[in-house]
């Protein structure tokens, strides 16, 4: 017989588990509604531009930054590497393969979701908490069709150009490590970037930043269009959207390379 005051572990344990079921099927519900009304008329392209904005323009400084320091530090740990076993020259291959099937993708993904990811967050949180997303449903008028949306469409549209142009800065930046500080020949240098990279790798990076900018956006929202407690409810749903927002993308980069490259799950 448990003491007086000691919590019934079957209590914890089965309240646990329905906080878990509810959680999963609101997120369901959330996703089902977002790609229904995803579909739905009017298609509202003036706020899905500004949102394309919001998570593409705004955020390509960032991501500008973190692909070229990224390349160029790549660049430098591989030419440091393979020079031991005079592989000096795979230098530029390693570093276009490296951003176009990885880096490129999950960096930028990262790097949308702490900036765009959460910026959605505190905004639909602060509607929230203000109310305005229940005056929405008194105006006839549905908060997702309205405020998800097009947040949804910008994340899933802007993530793969964002990608496109985080590789392209990555490999320059390996360029100029590669050629202006360690002086390898800027001709040979450019041949064995493209000579082993196929248009797959590239591809298969965009298709996956495309999942990802879905993964960020519909996180995002999710969590600003339940936040409760007021302010300080915002700064903690803020919180939760990007850690979750980066669990998501790392479990879905695992999925995803293991489909694309792999072939299914690995052999042992």
């Amino acid at each position: 017989m448990l003491k007086k005051g000691f919590p019934n572990p079957f209590t914890l344990i089965g309240g646990w588990l329905l906080g878990l079921v509810k959680e999963i099927g609101l997120r369901a519900m959330f996703i089902s509604d977002t790609m229904k009304w995803l579909v739905r008329k009017p298609y509202r392209l003036h706020a899905a531009a500004e949102q394309m904005v919001e998570v593409g323009v705004n955020s390509f400084p960032v991501v500008f930054f973190t692909a070229l320091f990224t390349g160029m530090v790549l660049a430098l740990q591989s030419y440091t590497g393979f020079k031991r076993f005079g592989a000096e020259s795979m230098v530029g291959t390693v570093v276009a393969l490296s951003m176009t099937r990885e880096l490129g993708p999950v960096l930028t993904g990262l790097v949308v979701t702490g900036r765009a990811g959460s910026a959605m967050t505190a905004s639909l949180g602060t509607m929230r908490v203000t109310e305005q997303i229940d005056a929405l449903y008194t105006l006839a008028a549905n908060p997702v069709k309205y405020l998800v949306v097009p947040r949804v469409i910008a994340g899933t549209i802007m993530m793969p150009l964002l990608t496109a142009l985080g590789d392209l800065v990555g490999i320059f930046g390996g360029f100029i490590v590669g050629v202006i500080l360690l002086g390898a020949n800027p001709v040979v240098y450019m041949e064995k970037t493209f000579e082993f990279m196929e248009l797959n790798d590239v591809f298969s990076g965009l298709f996956k930043s495309m999942v990802f900018g879905f993964i960020i956006s519909i996180v995002g929202c999710y969590e600003g269009f339940y936040t409760e407690g007021g302010a300080e409810g915002v700064g903690s749903a803020t919180t939760k959207s990007v850690v979750m927002g980066f669990m998501g993308i790392f479990l879905a980069n695992y999925v995803l390379t293991a489909l694309l490259f792999s072939g299914g799950a690995p052999n042992y």
